[in-house]
């Protein structure tokens, strides 16, 4: 963050598996921006964990492909994601469940409603110029579906805060 603000160079943060200085290196990017040849302002990029799926409880399904994986790279056995599951948390301990849920808080899980929400949600809180949405889900076809629905999400619900990008 202090490195981009210094030259004047947009910004990107990993905040879909590292969420938890997001706002702290947002704040100090652009408190110390200087306007360059390549830009005259502050322009941040976050990362998002995002799925949709007709129902919540769907999306949350999906959602267990990435959380296993997390679980598995933190056990030291990492590898290609996982199916989903019906029940994460009998999958992993409480601390494991406490460690995924921190370093996946930066996530939108669910319908299409849902994800709106919480699309302007984060917008709003981060103040970003630009999502950066991921999404490890197992199935191919569920995930162009999701991501089908997103661009058709942030096309309707986030085009007043993100513009035209």
């Amino acid at each position: 963050a202090q490195l981009a603000a210094q030259v004047g160079l947009p910004f990107a943060f990993a905040s879909h598996f590292a969420p938890a200085d997001l706002m702290q290196a947002i704040d100090l990017y652009r408190r110390r921006f200087q306007p360059s040849a390549q830009m005259d302002r502050p322009h941040v990029m976050a990362g998002i964990n995002v799925v949709a799926a007709d129902t919540d409880q769907q999306a949350q399904r999906l959602f267990t492909s990435q959380q296993q994986a997390f679980v598995n790279l933190r056990r030291g056995t990492p590898g290609k994601i996982p199916p989903p599951i019906d029940d994460i948390d009998a999958y992993c301990s409480p601390a494991e469940k406490a460690m995924i849920d921190q370093a996946l808080s930066c996530a939108v899980i669910g319908s299409p409603d849902a994800v709106g929400r919480g699309l302007r949600d984060f917008i709003s809180q981060t103040q970003v110029d630009e999502l950066i949405i991921t999404a490890n889900i197992y199935e191919h076809a569920a995930r162009l579906k999701s991501f089908g629905m997103i661009a058709e999400i942030r096309a309707r619900a986030c085009q007043p805060f993100l513009g035209d990008q």
